[in-house]
């Protein structure tokens, strides 16, 4: 077959720098916001005519950091590997990622988006319009996952919801890390939500007393009981050298 020569027409700045805090889908990202950067000198100022009028885009971009591809995968949500044409992972035959993002506003080569799950620097591609009566098809299965139930007309999320609850050792270090600017829990609640199951890309593993989840330089280790997660404490990384991590060493021990 023939190659296919593609040419990034911009960039996306989002607040993710890591694969593990990306959200999994762009509607798990409510509220957070970033910005397509188009490249100059290719007339795209004209290409963005009229777009404003969409509410919604479909974003074609390239998973820059996935390193080969796999015949099979297992997403965050299932109990055992699928194959790759079946599930959205990014390590494709071809690695092309589609997301619907909210439309703000275009300001000349810039275009600010919500409900974004795309990393820092992932390069785009493409941008067209979502269009409702063409590319929403409500009856649609949901495959693998749980059967589609419907909020206020809007599909759910299908898979488990898991509670996270936090024990008073976990929130007294916590709280700590808060006032320190390391607004952690949110994150820890927000990633151990959709299934506290061991993935190495999601930074998650088991131990022999319960599991852990890595979030930059920290650890928090956490039991599971049903769809109950409870995160028993937060401690550091063995090699750490931060100065809130030295502090928090000196607080509460590593």
């Amino acid at each position: 077959m023939n190659t296919l020569t593609l040419q990034p027409i911009g960039v996306i700045r989002s607040p993710y720098q890591s694969k593990a805090e990306t959200p999994r889908q762009p509607r798990a990202a409510e509220g957070v916001t970033a910005r397509i950067e188009l490249v100059k000198g290719r007339n795209l100022e004209d290409a963005v005519r009229d777009l404003e009028e969409w509410s919604h885009l479909h974003v074609l971009f390239w998973f820059h950091l996935a390193e080969g591809w796999r015949p099979t995968v297992q997403p965050p949500r299932s109990v055992k590997r699928r194959g790759v044409l079946a599930t959205r992972a990014p390590y494709r035959p071809n690695p092309l990622g589609l997301s619907v993002v909210k439309l703000l506003r275009v300001e000349n080569l810039t275009i600010h988006i919500e409900e974004v799950d795309l990393i820092d620097g992932t390069p785009i591609l493409d941008i067209k319009p979502y269009l409702p009566w063409a590319d929403a098809v409500p009856d649609a299965s949901s495959g693998w996952l749980a059967p589609i139930a419907y909020t206020e007309g809007r599909p759910e999320d299908p898979g488990p919801q898991f509670r996270v609850t936090f024990t008073e050792r976990a929130e007294t270090r916590l709280g700590w890390l808060a006032e320190h600017d390391v607004p952690l829990k949110a994150e820890l609640a927000r990633r151990l939500k959709i299934g506290p199951q061991p993935h190495a890309y999601r930074r998650i593993k088991r131990t022999e007393h319960g599991s852990v989840i890595a979030i930059d330089s920290w650890r928090a280790h956490f039991t599971v009981v049903g769809e109950h997660v409870e995160v028993q404490t937060i401690m550091t990384a063995k090699r750490t050298d931060g100065e809130v991590e030295a502090a928090f060493r000196e607080m509460f021990g590593r």
